[in-house]
C-alpha cells in the first residue's frame, strides 16, 4: 500500500518529542551560561590581587548593593550544568539502554543524583 502525498514531505504527520529540538536548543542555552560564567569567574580571579580563601569565597559571595549577585550566578551555573548534564545522560541511557525498566531505573537515579547535587551546592554556597 502506498503512502499517501499529504503524508510525505514537510506536510508529513510528525509525532513524538519533536525529534530533540527543545533538547538541542536547551543544551546550547546552559552551555552559553557556563562559558559566560566561567569567563566572568576568570576575568574575577584574574584581576584579585592576592588569591587567598577569602579572595576564592569572595568569587562566589560578592554583592551587588543588598542584592546577592555572587551566589545568585553560582546557583544558576549549578542548575544549568545539572540540566546540561541531564539531557546527555538521558539521551545516552535512551540510545544505548533498550530494557525499558532498567532504562527508566537509571534516569530516576540520574535526576535523583542530579537534584542531589543541585542541593549539596545550594546549600554550601548560600551558607558561605
Amino acid at each position: 500500500m502506498a503512502a499517501s502525498p499529504e503524508k510525505i514531505g514537510s506536510r508529513r504527520l510528525v509525532v513524538g518529542a519533536h525529534y530533540g529540538v527543545k533538547d538541542f536548543i536547551a543544551q546550547r542555552v546552559t552551555a552559553v551560561i557556563l562559558v559566560i560564567y566561567t569567563l566572568v569567574l576568570g576575568v574575577m580571579a584574574l584581576l584579585a590581587p592576592a588569591f587567598t580563601y577569602e579572595t576564592w569565597v569572595h568569587l562566589f559571595n560578592f554583592r551587588t548593593g543588598a542584592f546577592p549577585t555572587g551566589q545568585l550566578l553560582a546557583t544558576l551555573a549549578v542548575i544549568a550544568t545539572a540540566y546540561h548534564a541531564w539531557i546527555g545522560v538521558r539521551d545516552i541511557w535512551m540510545d544505548y539502554v533498550k530494557p525499558t525498566g532498567i532504562r527508566l531505573l537509571l534516569q530516576v537515579l540520574t535526576i535523583l543524583w542530579l537534584l542531589g547535587v543541585v542541593v549539596y551546592a545550594a546549600n554550601i554556597l548560600w551558607s558561605l
